[in-house]
């Protein structure tokens, strides 16, 4: 009885759905302007005459303890954006602080920053201008920027800049000129005026078919050093320095040629580097040869010299394998620096959809040899991304042997929850000490409370026994409340003990870091915080203005292992400027997240700046500038990872 219920059942519901022929076709879409309008986003009603323009304020206060040393800090900051229909979007941000710490005592303890934006301001002759004013760092160009091997840095001043583009050309002229100086402020962003000017100025151009040249001049008073304490400090120096390059581009081959020249306290130098790279199928090849000279600087910031020498890489990529492999011959110009060879090699071969595994192995040979390998595995489950990863590393009679076994776990996590923990244990051997058995935990993650109410961050223990023991809790946590529409409300913990320099990292154009033992450091940050936004966006060619919105957040971190994931125990990346459109931008916080909150449905564009990031650490070109689409109602999360050369 049952078979035959159920087979009636069955034959009811199919002889329902067979269309009657002579029913006649009524089309059932929905017109648009017939939907019910969604619920709106706030409690109260938005503003939407005029052109966008939005207002941010915050009352910062925080408590700081560095070793026997114990201050407060205390401030006001704000921001605005406004876009104008003929000028081109303005935006200020701005910050304004009282501290008691020693270090001000001197100036009477005040100390702040502001910093207002011109930008997209067309004019005749297909010239879009972008213009600044107040505490910024000097424009690079794109010549400047995208350096294979060798990096010149942006300087950071007080004072006025003007960039000059023609995108139909390829032209570029930009100026900036202000006094010199350095970011202050322990959790409140300041900074600090040197007595010395910076003055830059440079164009680019294409001057060929596939050819384009580019020179730059730069002028500073100062240069930034660590203290002993590790804190940069602004000494006596005066440098100025001409950048010249030329690049050809086809279709699968490339090449670039830089000369640099600098003049300092310290005398005259010069350096010339080629980069060329190749596409061949799947194979792309890099190679060049370099002479930087003794003391060749470029502004404030210490860059690569006293090499000479040249380079090859070589990567594959197709289905299952990827590997890469490289080798440099570098010589000490005046003796006193690198003198052998440096060969790297990577490999990865994914055997399934949810496994794979790779190595690596770096060697440096001169008058002793070193290395340092490792091995790893990445498998996909139903518990998330796991890789268990094995170091190693013989840093000579300087360095010693150091080994160190690692598991990372990244959890899958319904919408609104992240976590991963990662765990470790080692022997780690610096400056031919003995080994220090050490044994780390970490986690990373965060959670949406509520629809209000959210918390971020990271958690690190670290054990050891030995000569180089570092024994503590690191904490970096941050808690954002949503108290109105308009209002929220953010607080932070932080809490760090100890640096020390990773044995597994060989690079001989990098500056060795000595391991820094520094105080401990725990401070405490509020943050109340107004927020208005207005107006609406022109309409464009092919589209109307939008009406419905969704948000984007994210973060910028230090990918050790190169896996595109955030672990546990990768660290932020902080202070770092996230660009949306080109005109609206935010800084991450210590956590390394930034927000974009009410974003317009569609396409966007999405522009990292790692003037910030701590040397050799880079963003690709393929993560600075980036392209996501934004649905209703829905947060896009774009997390970014900062690489460096293998």
């Amino acid at each position: 009885m049952l078979v035959i219920l159920i087979a009636s059942v069955i034959m009811a519901s199919a002889n329902a759905a067979e269309p009657d022929p002579q029913a006649t076709y009524r089309d059932r879409i929905i017109a648009p302007q017939a939907l019910a309008p969604l619920p709106p986003d706030d409690e109260e009603p938005e503003d939407t005459d005029g052109l966008p323009r939005s207002i941010r304020l915050e009352l910062n206060a925080a408590q700081t303890e560095r070793g026997d040393d114990t201050f407060g800090e205390q401030g006001i900051s704000g921001g605005a954006f406004w876009e104008t229909p003929t000028w081109g979007s303005f935006s200020l941000d701005a910050t304004l602080f009282h501290s008691n710490r020693e270090r001000f005592e001197d100036d009477g303890g005040w100390g702040g920053a502001a910093t207002l934006w011109q930008r997209n301001l067309f004019v005749d002759g297909g010239w879009r201008l972008d213009n600044g004013l107040g505490v910024i760092n000097t424009p690079s160009l794109d010549l400047q920027r995208n350096q294979y091997r060798f990096f010149l840095p942006t300087v950071p001043f007080a004072g006025v800049s003007t960039q000059w583009t023609q995108d139909e050309h390829g032209t570029v002229v930009y100026g900036a000129a202000g006094r010199a100086g350095l970011y202050n402020g322990t959790r409140v962003v300041g900074f600090d005026l040197a007595d010395g000017y910076v003055a830059s100025f440079g164009s680019q151009w294409r001057w060929a078919p596939g050819w384009t040249g580019a020179a730059s001049y730069l002028r500073t008073q100062g240069r930034i050093t660590p203290d002993d304490r590790g804190e940069a400090v602004f000494v006596d120096d005066q440098t100025q320095a001409v950048h010249l390059a030329t690049q050809w581009e086809g279709q699968r081959d490339a090449v670039q040629l830089n000369v640099l020249g600098s003049d300092t306290e310290h005398g005259a130098a010069q350096g010339v580097w080629i980069d060329a790279s190749a596409r061949r199928g799947r194979y792309r090849h890099n190679y060049g040869a370099f002479s930087l000279d003794p003391e060749l600087a470029w502004g404030a910031l210490p860059i690569n010299n006293d090499v000479r020498g040249g380079y090859y890489r070589i990567a594959y990529q197709f289905a299952r394998w990827s590997w890469n492999a490289g080798i440099d011959d570098i010589r000490s110009i005046s003796g006193d620096g690198f003198d052998g060879q440096y060969g790297t090699g990577f490999l990865r071969y994914q055997a399934s959809s949810t496994f794979g595994y790779g190595g690596s192995l770096s060697v440096r040979h001169t008058s002793e040899n070193t290395y340092a390998m490792q091995l790893f595995a990445d498998k996909s489950t139903h518990w998330g991304q796991t890789r268990v990863q094995f170091d190693r590393a013989d840093g000579g009679n300087q360095g010693g042997d150091s080994w160190l076994a690692s598991i990372d776990q990244a959890f899958p996590m319904r919408e609104g929850t992240r976590l991963s923990a990662s765990l470790a244990y080692g022997e780690l051997s610096y400056s031919g000490e003995s080994p220090t058995a050490t044994t780390t935990t970490a986690f990373y993650g965060g959670r949406d409370l509520t629809d209000t109410i959210s918390i971020d961050g990271t958690a690190r223990w670290t054990y050891g026994n030995g000569p180089s023991a570092l024994r503590g809790l690191d904490l970096n946590l941050g808690v954002n409340w949503r108290i109105r529409p308009r209002w929220s409300l953010a607080a932070a913990f932080y809490q760090s003990q100890g640096s020390q320099r990773s044995p597994f990292i060989l690079d001989p154009l990098v500056t060795d870091t000595p391991f820094i033992s520094l105080p401990r450091d725990r401070s405490v940050f509020l943050t109340l915080r107004y927020e208005r936004q207005a107006g609406r966006s022109l309409a464009v060619l092919g589209g109307a203005p939008g009406t419905a919105v969704g948000g984007i957040v994210g973060s910028v971190f230090l990918d050790e292992n190169n896996d595109g994931v955030r672990a546990a125990s990768e660290q932020p990346a902080a202070n770092i400027t996230i660009i949306l459109d080109g005109r609206y931008s935010v800084r991450t916080d210590s956590n390394g997240q930034y927000e974009f909150p009410r974003v317009a449905v569609g396409s966007h564009r999405i522009t990292v700046l790692p003037d910030n990031l701590p040397l050799p650490w880079f963003v690709e070109e393929s993560a600075a500038q980036q392209t996501i689409e934004i649905r209703v109602r829905q947060t896009t999360r774009l997390d970014v990872a900062a690489g460096r050369q293998r």
